[in-house]
């Protein structure tokens, strides 16, 4: 049975914006937008003034409220008002990728401890179902490996690389003058909102809780149209992806550019969109393609959120309860290592070099390393490196490897 829902929507920007328009056009819904609370008085919009409140406890102290829809930009901030939603008995739908990701555990206790409902669809690929995919259709199927373009606004500048001769820095502010990138484009470019993305998408994937620092996340802030020129030259393309898989009982995981082939799921999905590869056991690759940004395709998913909260959904977290996995300490990658000036190259120690160029202004190896190399600190310390990881990318977890020098040597 469809209960009535009456919801407390915090945030009225491009998503909630988009909230309340697809839900006023819904017919199938039996929900309400009660109350509104934005932050900045000043500023302009499609609804009439006094349609706001400021003040969060005008919904959070609401009896009448049984839904929160949590969708502002500030983590911090969006912590705060889910942790007391929970207290106060209320449902929580969110998009707030960064704020799940960074308090994983204490909002899964939290949500537990309240018997209420945390449903975030639209924090991981926007308008792509692949939350309630990866906890329903592939509840029963044994999963390899997840990967995907799930930053819109990367790939937009990345396919207009691939389309322009344009340098960087000038299609990022084309990007930001359209509105598909923030004035300080940090998160997106560097790769952070894909990683938080990607440690939810793990969660519910393999059931493993990861902290931020644990997984890798390499930008495409370095990028050269000479890196371009080589992928072009070579039938391949390169774009930011997120990346899981499973090796034994160890997860191997990044976000970093790599160097696709056609065959590559990535290859043809281009400007805004995002897409998703899951491998499992059974049903082998299946991939998910949609609207990575936007208005109304990230409010779809929001909606779809808070239209299964009628009918008492929650996320089960079967493979939480059932994971034996671990974040592996370290791994073999390939990867395309390139810069304009030389002798910075000389500082990556590549186990095996497999392709290389050396030039006055322009060189480039392509080989295999430990990713532990790869460490935030060495990406922050040699800026003129671009790193791409390259092809499908046959990862060798380096405890084999060593495992099998010690069973030669023996």
């Amino acid at each position: 049975m469809r209960k009535e829902l009456k919801i407390g929507l915090f945030g009225f920007g491009c998503v909630g914006s988009g909230l309340y328009d697809v839900l006023n056009k819904s017919k199938l819904l039996n929900a309400s937008i009660d109350k509104i609370v934005v932050k900045d008085p000043l500023k302009q919009r499609s609804l009439p003034e006094d349609q706001f409140y400021y003040d969060p406890n005008v919904i959070l102290d609401d009896p009448e409220i049984n839904v929160v829809v949590e969708l502002i930009d500030d983590a911090d901030a969006a912590f705060d008002i889910v942790t007391k939603a929970f207290k106060k008995g209320k449902h929580v739908v969110s998009a707030n990728k960064k704020m799940i990701a960074e308090h994983l555990i204490e909002l899964l206790t939290l949500k537990d401890e309240y018997g209420v409902s945390f449903l975030y669809e639209a924090s991981s690929c926007a308008s792509i179902p692949v939350i309630r995919n990866l906890e329903e259709y592939y509840n029963n199927d044994s999963l390899a490996g997840i990967e995907g373009i799930c930053n819109g606004t990367t790939n937009y500048i990345l396919t207009r690389l691939q389309n322009e001769l344009k340098s960087f820095d000038e299609i990022l502010k084309d990007a930001q003058d359209v509105g598909f990138a923030e004035s300080d484009p940090t998160l997106d470019i560097d790769g952070f909102d894909s990683k938080y993305k990607l440690q939810i998408l793990i969660l519910h994937t393999f059931g493993l809780i990861t902290q931020p620092e644990e997984v890798l996340n390499l930008g495409i802030r370095y990028i050269k149209q000479r890196d371009i020129q080589y992928a072009k030259e070579k039938g391949l393309r390169i774009k930011l992806v997120s990346f899981a898989r499973r090796i034994d009982d160890k997860i191997v995981a990044y976000v970093a550019p790599q160097i696709v082939d056609d065959q590559n799921f990535a290859f043809e999905i281009n400007y805004e969109f995002n897409g998703v590869s899951i491998e499992a056991l059974f049903s082998d690759k299946q991939v998910f393609i949609g609207k990575g940004a936007g208005s109304h395709p990230t409010a779809s998913a929001v909606l779809s959120d808070v239209s299964a909260l009628q009918f008492d959904y929650k996320y089960e977290y079967k493979k939480f309860d059932e994971c034996k996995a671990q974040m592996a300490k370290d791994a073999i990658v390939k990867v395309f290592v390139s810069t304009e000036q030389v002798d910075l190259l000389e500082k990556v120690d590549f186990i095996e070099v497999e392709e290389e160029f050396v030039a006055v202004d322009y060189a480039y190896k392509v080989g295999r390393l430990k990713l532990s190399q790869l460490s935030h600190t060495f990406y922050r310390e040699n800026p003129e490196l671009f790193i791409s990881f390259y092809g499908d990318n046959d990862i060798e977890l380096l405890s084999l490897r060593e495992e099998f020098k010690e069973s030669v040597t023996v």
